[in-house]
């Protein structure tokens, strides 16, 4: 372990198959293998960016597993706190390609290892150890024993001093019914001290109807930042209680949008890492946002610092 993180995540880690030609996924017989996991995606951005991060999580006993371990620290991420469990597989996903459009992707996560999540005394090491944690809707929803730990996360970080982000990342599929979502989901917005919604995750979550409703719903319920991305508008706007601070998308060719909400988050914490105040950190975070989407794959087009600088000094946003 670094003797001093600049950030944490936690979640399911998946290796992803992506389909090399277009088509429907069960036509599809060549594949590329990567890494998937919205928490994977931001302990990426974050590392490439040159901040110390760990991820946590469970792998199963088996070849799936060993790569995603090897792929994160191949990436400079911490692993200390990745548990291997005997028990259960390493999940999976295909990912079809789309050159128009969302592409097709299939799940294999039932009672994967990733959603037996658990505490341990090295992701507790690792979430007293570092500046600031990033948590999403995502774990929660796996599992009630996930679920837990995401409180416990949660609760340790911020008895340690930590920031916390939260982006709620919807996935309904995972959840029971609709109202256990925005209950636990609402719950675990509470805790953070920036709350990341989709326009879309914001109506849903608090009823409001616009951004500037949903920022206050969060900033009531003691939030210090709320960021709504808002892709209809073509910006992302930032609320605090000193005000609001708006910022257009940049223009890119992009080939795959997967990930871009991980990417900003990244650039977010990065710039929160480095001491940035408020538009200066919704720019990169846009900019780490708008580069995600320029490659095929989760995580393939976030940029390293040199990558961003240069994309920053070339770019202005739409």
């Amino acid at each position: 372990m670094p003797s001093r993180l600049d950030a944490v995540t936690f979640g399911e880690a998946m290796v992803m198959f992506r389909a090399e030609d277009n088509g429907p996924l069960s036509q599809a017989d060549r594949y590329t293998r990567a890494l998937a996991g919205a928490e994977v995606n931001v302990a990426i951005g974050l590392s490439r960016l040159g901040h110390a991060t760990a991820w946590a999580g469970r792998v199963g006993d088996d070849p799936l597993g060993a790569h995603v371990v090897s792929a994160l620290r191949g990436e400079g991420i911490d692993t200390g706190a990745v548990d291997v469990d005997p028990h259960a597989p390493t999940g999976f996903q295909l990912k079809g390609r789309a050159d128009v459009g969302d592409p097709e992707v299939v799940y294999f996560r039932s009672r994967s290892a990733g959603s037996r999540l658990a505490s341990s005394p090295a992701a507790t090491a690792r979430l007293t150890g570092a500046r600031h944690l990033h948590v999403t809707g995502i774990p929660p929803a796996l599992s009630p024993m996930a679920r837990e730990f995401t409180y416990e996360a949660m609760e340790t970080a911020r008895a340690a001093g930590l920031t916390i982000s939260f982006d709620p990342n919807l996935r309904p599929a995972l959840w029971p019914d609709r109202d256990e979502m925005v209950r636990v989901v609402g719950d675990l917005a509470a805790r953070a001290d920036w709350v990341l919604p989709g326009l879309g995750e914001g109506r849903l979550l608090t009823g409001r109807d616009d951004a500037e409703g949903v920022a206050r719903h969060y900033l009531a319920a003691g939030a210090r930042r709320v960021v709504v991305k808002d892709g209809g508008l073509g910006a992302t706007r930032l609320f605090q209680d000193d005000g609001c601070w708006v910022q257009p998308l940049f223009t890119v060719r992009s080939v795959d949008s997967v990930g871009a909400g991980d990417g900003f988050a990244a650039g977010l914490i990065s710039a929160h890492l480095d001491g940035l105040g408020a538009p200066q950190a919704l720019r990169r975070a846009a900019a780490v946002g708008a580069l995600a989407t320029t490659r095929r794959g989760d995580s393939d087009g976030l940029p390293t610092r040199a990558e961003l600088d240069e994309f920053l000094k070339t770019h202005a946003a739409a």
